[in-house]
Order: structure tokens, then C-alpha cells, then sequence
């Protein structure tokens, strides 16, 4: 018992019991709180689906039906993914008019952004699909504007015109401009492939390639940008130049030579 007595009151003893209690805590502590860290975010979550279901309810269940599985009225919804809705909803093109063209267009949003998010969560947890982007993913740090017009011209200038102005399709269809289309949403685009688009998932077109291509388009939309040619007539390219020429330069031919055939006509009788 002396000899127990004595280890007890070792100068080391006080240090030691205090090491166990720390690592005790520690341990505690490291088995606890990311559960509750855990729960806490799960609840969050649940909460933002449950009022993104609330919200899709009220706008977009009479189309794409109760559980998002699509009507005769609207596509199925079960695996578009978040980056879909942040763009159908975020440019205001969902909820769309109920007489539809051949094109649903571009209007002023109803939605505020968090509304969006949770209605991107709704439709999210039906079937996984592409996310919204990040900053990172569509900003301009780190791109090559020049590789990225080469990729654009290659499989965007077909449709959208090789500076982005947009252009005409068939049965009434077009490819909208993308002057001030914001960044994210040209990404969404080329991930979900919205309307007459074809997707262009990571497989396709990289997240690299998809940055430079934005890149691109800021520089050539830029206001700050001027055509080295000149007057560009809107730069719709070589079509409506083309159709400029023949109207009024083949039609300043015709009133050229009629006005010279006139004179001789004229001069010939005097």
C-alpha cells in the first residue's frame, strides 16, 4: 500500500491523469459532434426539399405532374438535376405561358434565388443529375479565350453565330443570343442541353473547354470590344452581309443603269 501511495503522489502523476482526461474529451468529442454537425446539415437539407416541394406544387405541378414524373403537358423531371432548374427558372423560361411556340423564350424571372435553390433541391431529390456550378467552374481565372473561341466556332457558331448573336432554326425555332447571359447559365446550358441544344456533358466537352468557351464570349461581347473591320451590320454573320450587298448593291447597279439608259434616251431624242 506505501508503495501504491507513493506512485500516486509522483510528480508525474498529476500530468498524467490530466493527458487521459484531455484525450478522453477529445475522443469524445471527435464521436459526437460531427453527428450532430451531421444531422443538423441533414435537417437543413430536408427542410429546404420540403419547401422546394411546397413551391412546386403551386408552379409546376399541373405540367410536369405531383411527383415530377412529366404529363402530356411537360417532360419528366426525375433525374435533370439542379443545374436544369437554377436555368429553366433562373432565366425566366419556367413556369412557361400555357400556349407554347415552337420555342419557350427568355422572360423576366418570378423566382428569388433562394426560391430557386429550393426548388432545385425538390427536383434534385428525385433523381440525381448535373449540379449548379460553382464560381470556380464558369469564372475567367485560368482560361484561354483563344482555345475557347476555336471550341465555340467548332459547336456552338452553327446555331448561335460565331460571336454569339443567336440565329434562326427551322418550323420557327432559334438559337437565342447570348449577349448578357450570365456565365452560370451559359455553363448550365452546355451541361442540360435546354430546348433545341444538344448537351454537352464533361465527357464531351471538358470543365476546362466549357471555361474557356465563356471566356470567349465575354471577350467578343464585351462593350469595350470594337470590330477591327468596321461596321459589322450587328455581326450576324456572312448571310446578312451577303443579302446587304445584293439588296443595295445590285439594286444601286439596276438604278445606276436605269438612270443612264434614261439619259441616253433622252439625248437621243434632242
Amino acid at each position: 500500500m506505501k508503495k501504491l501511495s507513493a506512485r500516486r503522489r509522483h510528480p508525474l502523476a498529476a500530468l498524467v491523469v490530466l493527458l487521459l482526461a484531455l484525450a478522453c474529451t477529445g475522443g469524445l468529442y471527435a464521436v459526437f459532434a460531427p453527428a450532430d454537425k451531421a444531422q443538423a446539415d441533414e435537417t437543413a437539407q430536408s427542410l429546404t426539399i420540403e419547401e422546394g416541394k411546397k413551391l412546386y406544387s403551386v408552379g409546376c405541378a399541373s405540367c410536369h405532374g405531383t411527383g415530377g414524373q412529366g404529363t402530356s403537358d411537360g417532360p419528366s423531371l426525375v433525374g435533370v438535376g439542379a443545374a436544369a432548374v437554377d436555368f429553366q427558372v433562373g432565366t425566366g423560361r419556367m413556369p412557361a405561358a400555357t400556349s407554347q411556340g415552337p420555342q419557350v423564350p427568355q422572360k423576366k424571372n418570378i423566382y428569388s434565388q433562394a426560391e430557386i435553390d429550393q426548388l432545385a433541391a425538390f427536383i434534385s431529390s428525385l433523381g440525381a443529375g448535373p449540379s449548379v456550378p460553382t464560381e470556380e467552374q464558369y469564372g475567367p481565372e485560368g482560361a484561354d479565350i483563344a482555345k475557347g473561341g476555336e471550341l465555340f466556332r467548332t459547336n456552338c457558331a452553327q446555331c448561335h453565330n460565331f460571336t454569339g448573336k443567336g440565329g434562326a432554326l427551322t418550323h420557327g425555332k432559334y438559337a437565342p443570343t447570348l449577349e448578357g447571359v450570365s456565365p452560370k447559365h451559359i455553363y448550365e446550358a452546355m451541361q442540360t442541353g435546354p430546348q433545341n441544344m444538344p448537351s454537352f456533358p464533361d465527357t464531351t466537352l471538358s470543365e476546362k473547354n466549357k471555361k474557356d468557351i465563356i471566356a470567349y464570349l465575354d471577350a467578343v461581347n464585351s462593350e469595350k470590344t470594337e470590330s477591327p473591320g468596321g461596321l459589322e451590320l450587328g455581326g450576324l454573320g456572312p448571310v446578312s452581309e451577303g443579302l446587304f450587298g445584293w439588296i443595295f448593291g445590285l439594286g444601286g447597279l439596276i438604278a445606276v443603269a436605269v438612270w443612264v439608259a434614261a439619259r441616253t434616251a433622252k439625248a437621243k431624242k434632242s
